[in-house]
C-alpha cells in the first residue's frame, strides 16, 4: 500500500511533526510493505522524520497575473462561479502526486476547525476523480465548525477517523456512515531524553506551554497565565519549565514564553526550554515533569501519554474530547472564555495538585487503552486495501 499524507503545514509545529512521525511508524508496523510519503508546505522542516519514504514539496503555487491560466481561472470564476481550475493550479504540486499512490491521508487533525478549506476540498475532489482512496486521519471537528460545504466534502471520504468521541458523535449525527473512532496517533510516539538543564528539579518541575493562538483568541489570557505562574512560584517550591511546541514565525510559542522568562528568571526557579527541539525531544522533557499545563494539544498529549497530571488551556473540541475519553469527563480543561480568569486557572491548578495521586493512577489505567485506540486507526486503514 502506497500512502501519501497531505494537508501538512510543516514540522515547525511539533504537533504536526508528532502526527506524521507517529502515524508513519504505526502504519509501517501494522501494514506489511506499506510505503508512506508526505506532501508538505515546508518540506525542509520535515527532514527530522527519517521513517518517511519520501517528502514532496506540497507548497502552493502562484498563478502569474495576466497569464493565460490566470485569465482562464478568472473567467471561470466570474462566469461560472467555479474556482476549481484556479485551486487545481494552486495545489498542483500535491495533485500531481495523487496518481503515484493508493491512499491519500488528510492529516491536519484540527484543519477542519478553521472555517472553509476550499484548497483541500479541491484536492479531495481530485483524489476521488482519480479513483484513489481518501481518508481523514485523526480529526477533530466541532459542531460550530460545520457548514453545508464542509459536510459535502466530508461525504467524499472513504474513511473518517475521529480522534475523540465528541467529534465522532457529532459526525455520526450528521449522517456520515464512514466515521470510526480512534485516538490521536501521537499517544504512541517515542521520546528522546536529553540532559536536564540547570535548575531542573527531578520530580518537582512543572511544565507550562502557552501559545499566541490562545492569546489572540482571548486577549486577557496572557495576563491570567502570568498570574498563575506567579502563584506557583509563591506557593510551591517547584521549578517552572516554560515549554514551546510551535515555532512558526507569527505563531511562535517561544516568543511569548520568553517574555515570561525575562520577567521571572530572577527567581532562579524558571527555565526556558530551547526553540529548536524536535517533538520527541520535547516529549522527553515533558515525560520527566511532575505536572504540565499546556495550550498546544500535542504538548498535552505528550504529558498524558507519560501519565503526567495535565491541565489544558483549551480552545476547541479536541481538548474536551481527548480529556473526556481519558477521564470520562472534561477534567481540568478550561475553555477559551475561561482562561482569562486567573482565579479559575489557579483553582484548577490547586485541584490538579491536590488530586495528583488519583490523576496519575487514572492515567496509568487508561493510557494503555488510549494507545490501543491509536492503533485502531491503522486497522481501519488496512481494511481499505
Amino acid at each position: 500500500m502506497k500512502i501519501m499524507m497531505f494537508a501538512h503545514g510543516g514540522s515547525l509545529n511539533r504537533g504536526c511533526e508528532a502526527i506524521v512521525r507517529s502515524s508513519t511508524r504505526i502504519i509501517k508496523e501494522k501494514i506489511n510493505g506499506a510505503k508512506v510519503y508526505l506532501a508538505s508546505e515546508k518540506p525542509q522542516t520535515d527532514m527530522v522524520i527519517p521513517a518517511l519514504d519520501g517528502i514532496y514539496d506540497g507548497s502552493r503555487s502562484d498563478i502569474k497575473r495576466y497569464s493565460v491560466p490566470w485569465l482562464v481561472a478568472a473567467l471561470q470564476n466570474k462566469i461560472l462561479q467555479d474556482e476549481s481550475y484556479a485551486l487545481g493550479l494552486i495545489e498542483q504540486k500535491t495533485i500531481n502526486r495523487i496518481k503515484d499512490v493508493d491512499v491519500c491521508l488528510s492529516i491536519g487533525g484540527d484543519n477542519y476547525c478553521y472555517g472553509e478549506q476550499p484548497n483541500w476540498y479541491e484536492i479531495d475532489r481530485r483524489v476521488k476523480a482519480q479513483g484513489k482512496k481518501l481518508v481523514l486521519w485523526g480529526c477533530s471537528i466541532g459542531e460550530e465548525d460545520m457548514s453545508e460545504r464542509k459536510l459535502n466534502d466530508l461525504k467524499r471520504f472513504d474513511l473518517i477517523l475521529a480522534r475523540e468521541s465528541l467529534t465522532y458523535g457529532m459526525l455520526k449525527e450528521k449522517g456520515l456512515p464512514n466515521v470510526k473512532l480512534c485516538a490521536d496517533p501521537a499517544f504512541t510516539m517515542e521520546q528522546e531524553e536529553l540532559p536536564l538543564p540547570d535548575g531542573w528539579q527531578e520530580g518537582n518541575t512543572i511544565g507550562i506551554n502557552f501559545s499566541p493562538l490562545v492569546w489572540e483568541r482571548n486577549k486577557r489570557s496572557r495576563e491570567a497565565v502570568r498570574e498563575l505562574i506567579h502563584h506557583i512560584l509563591n506557593t510551591t517550591d517547584m521549578t517552572v519549565a516554560l515549554t514551546p511546541h510551535v515555532i512558526y514565525q507569527g505563531n511562535n510559542d517561544y516568543e511569548v514564553l520568553t517574555s515570561f522568562y525575562n520577567e521571572l528568571k530572577h527567581s532562579g526557579r524558571v527555565i526556558l526550554l530551547p526553540d529548536h527541539l524536535t517533538a520527541v525531544q520535547y516529549k522527553g522533557y515533558i515525560a520527566r515533569m511532575r505536572f504540565f499545563i499546556g495550550a498546544r494539544t500535542h504538548a498535552t498529549i505528550a504529558a498524558y501519554s507519560n501519565c503526567v497530571p495535565t491541565m489544558v488551556l483549551g480552545y476547541s473540541v479536541k481538548s474536551k474530547g481527548i480529556a473526556k475519553d481519558i477521564f470520562g469527563e472534561e477534567k481540568l480543561v478550561l475553555g477559551i472564555d475561561e482562561i482569562s480568569d486567573s482565579a479559575k486557572l489557579i483553582g484548577h491548578f490547586e485541584e490538579m495538585a491536590s488530586e495528583e495521586a488519583e490523576i496519575k493512577s487514572r492515567l496509568k489505567s487508561t493510557i494503555p487503552r488510549i494507545k490501543q485506540m491509536s492503533y485502531k486507526a491503522v486497522e481501519y486503514l488496512s481494511e481499505l486495501a
